[in-house]
């Protein structure tokens, strides 16, 4: 067992559930879960025999609904805090109970939490309690007083308070968009702190801080004090418009937005808009905001999920100039030089070739006729690819062939509102049309669909098996890099906390991940759904008795459905089915199909096996929602107030006293694991 475990101690085989804070509906909630119901929450899982609490992040995220999408990676979300649990709240007037009462009430009538609602009524609520309090919390704000010294205790929240009021005096606009105060460097920010003209704000959101950080400190330990392990939720990566990019931008590079290379859900890849990490600069220092971080986490848990591990590995990261990041790279990565190219017999024009994308005359025509939908003239054809040769494209010589102008430089270029839709989806399509992408000067990266490229299609057989040949090696090469970068980086993370680390690790996953990830200790990822043998014929699951110990085993994460739409709408049900060992099990979901799916998950050999909340609930008749799609926590893609927002369907209590489903996950906590086959 590697040294980690070892130190931490964390080897037993438990059954978790995952759940959002904001989904617990407790006895004093105000239409969404706050930090106290985890201890009533702690309760009903301790009588269920669940062994760990797996939580989505809990950071602030403003008016962003995604949790991954955090304004700051310490301060804690105003969402989650219980006003009537606070000091101050025993001196509040009629006034601000009655507000309470009244947002309280309609709130709690919405199947799914209203983020934007209840964020604004809560801080409204706050800021009635604190102007009717201000001279008692600056008092306790003074050196000696119990503010102030939480505030030395966690000096982050003065950079986090200073960013909230200046976002706020800003109308909420990203930093990038304020008249000043872009480039704040350490000593504006701690000016303006210091400062008496602002020093009630503040000392607001200051003082918000130190009540959210007592609340979840003792939810988090009557959740240990029951026995179970509380795993919190760190996002690798954080947010453009946060807090630590304005304060601290040495130690990213925002040259960058971080995302996903292209696969069977996403073509185009995903462009999460984040910048990527300057590891260099955080070595200057021994990725102390890492430690900090780590630190302040460890405050509450004992166990933490590494979302997309992968990026400590390499990261995808396309240009700022892009929407989708399919012209994306692997940072780091080594690159396919221009002498590899030469070595291969490829002078000037054929670089180019390769290199950058070629139109031909007619192929212009050709797409407009075909996708310029509904009526249309030859004439407004021709005048929109005369737009298009003449605004974009430069001719090579006297060639029926075209190359984009320098000045193009990415998709944001080609969106050009005069030109007609189907010209510009045409254009950005051709821009893709390329075999290397080169994003230095005469450094190149294979693009993800090269092989569908123009360039790839016209070489000779024997030019695409050396090509294959280099493309290979750099991969292999610079796997050695990721290797080395992963390695160094998780150690950090390993040796710098108690709290047990568990990674998610899915997606294109090099060979030195799982590698690195045993060698350290750290827990992997295994999706049920998706932990399949691809690259054999019928694409077989995996056997659960196969999944290595360091991992976590789960039929579903907060980006799926739920095991019940599955089921019911995307899986193959005989070819599962036939996994599991049961051929005949009934194509509606029910609460026997629930047991045998959960009982048959529970067996896999990983240490931790996690169910979300609403697949535990479905052993039991009484929590099924007319539509299984309402269940669902996120749908990737979209944007709405739908997505997290997801609302247990009962109070904890009232969930409690299902004594079939307290029943059935006890006999699911008591599943042993599955002997290897012989």
């Amino acid at each position: 067992m590697a040294k980690t475990q070892e130190k931490r101690g964390f080897d037993a085989r438990l059954t978790g559930v995952v759940v959002p804070v904001g989904a617990l509906r407790g006895k004093g909630s105000m239409g969404i879960g706050e930090f106290p119901d985890l201890a009533d929450f702690a309760g009903l899982c301790g009588k269920m025999g669940l062994g760990l609490i797996q939580l989505l992040p809990v950071n602030d995220s403003g008016y962003e609904s995604s949790p991954y999408s955090a304004l700051t990676a310490f301060g804690l979300h105003p969402l989650y805090l219980r006003i009537e649990a606070m000091e101050e709240f025993g001196r509040a007037g009629a006034a601000v109970k009655k507000k309470i009462a009244e947002y309280g009430a309609e709130f709690e009538k919405n199947a799914r939490f209203a983020h934007h609602r209840v964020l604004r009524a809560k801080l409204e609520i706050l800021r009635d309690l604190y102007a009717a309090n201000r001279a008692e919390i600056a008092q306790k704000a003074a050196p000696g007083g119990t503010l102030g010294r939480w505030i030395e205790a966690n000096p982050w929240v003065k950079e986090y308070a200073v960013y909230r009021r200046l976002k706020e005096a800003n109308e909420e606009k990203s930093w990038k968009d304020w008249p000043e105060y872009r480039a704040a460097g350490r000593a504006d920010i701690e000016a303006l702190w210091a400062g008496e003209k602002f020093r009630a704000e503040h000392l607001f959101w200051a003082w918000v801080q130190e009540a959210l950080d007592a609340q979840f400190g003792r939810a988090a330990k009557a959740v240990k004090d029951a026995g179970i392990l509380l795993e919190g939720d760190l996002p690798i990566l954080m947010n453009e418009d946060s807090c630590d990019v304005w304060a601290h931008p040495e130690i990213f590079n925002q040259n960058f937005s971080a995302g996903a290379p292209p696969d069977m859900y996403s073509p185009e890849g995903q462009n999460w808009g984040f910048p990527i990490y300057d590891w260099e600069a955080q070595a200057k220092d021994d990725y102390l905001w890492w430690r900090r971080r780590l630190a302040a986490a460890g405050k509450y848990y004992q166990a933490y999920r590494i979302d997309h591990v992968l990026g400590f590995f390499r990261i995808w990261a396309s240009g700022r100039k892009d929407y989708s990041s399919a012209l994306g790279r692997y940072v780091p990565y080594n690159p396919v030089a221009l002498r590899d190219l030469k070595a291969l017999g490829f002078d000037k024009e054929r670089v180019r070739w390769v290199s950058r994308p070629h139109i031909p005359t007619g192929e212009v025509w050709d797409s407009l006729r075909s996708n310029w939908g509904g009526d249309f003239h030859e004439g407004d054809i021709a005048a929109e690819t005369e737009k298009i040769f003449t605004q974009v494209l430069d001719r090579i010589g006297n060639e029926e062939l075209w190359l984009f102008k320098d000045s193009v430089q990415g998709e944001k270029d080609l969106d050009n509102p005069a030109f007609h839709p189907a010209a510009r989806q045409y254009l950005i399509r051709a821009w893709h049309n390329r075999l290397f992408l080169e994003y230095e000067k005469d450094t190149f990266f294979p693009v993800w669909y090269f092989r569908n490229s123009r360039a790839y299609a016209s070489l000779a057989e024997e030019e695409k098996q050396k090509l294959e040949a280099l493309v290979e090696k750099k991969r292999l090469d610079s796997e050695k890099v990721w290797e080395a970068q992963g390695g160094k980086l998780l150690s950090v993370l390993a040796s710098a906390s108690a709290m047990l680390p568990c990674a998610e690790d899915l997606g294109a996953v090099p060979d030195c991940v799982p590698k690195t990830l045993a060698k350290l200790g750290i827990l992997g990822l295994r999706v049920v759904r998706w932990h399949r043998a691809w690259d054999r014929e019928g694409e077989p699951y995996i056997p659960l008795e196969d999944y290595p110990e360091l991992s976590v085993c789960t039929p579903a994460v907060h980006d799926s459905s739920t095991i019940r739409e599955w089921w019911e709408r995307e899986a193959d049900q005989g070819l599962f089915s036939g996994f599991l060992g049961v051929p005949s099990l009934p194509r509606v979901y029910n609460p026997g199909t629930a047991k045998l799916i959960l009982s048959k998950t529970a067996s896999a050999a990983s240490r931790f096996r996690v169910f979300q909340i609403q697949d535990l609930l479905h052993l039991s008749n009484r929590w099924y929602a007319e539509d299984p799609a309402s269940e669902r926590i996120n749908v990737p893609g979209t944007s709405n107030e739908f997505n997290w927002t997801y609302r247990l369907p009962a109070s904890i209590a009232e969930i409690g006293k299902d004594a079939d489903l307290v029943k059935a996950v006890e006999e699911l906590c008591r599943v042993k694991a599955a002997g290897k086959k012989k």
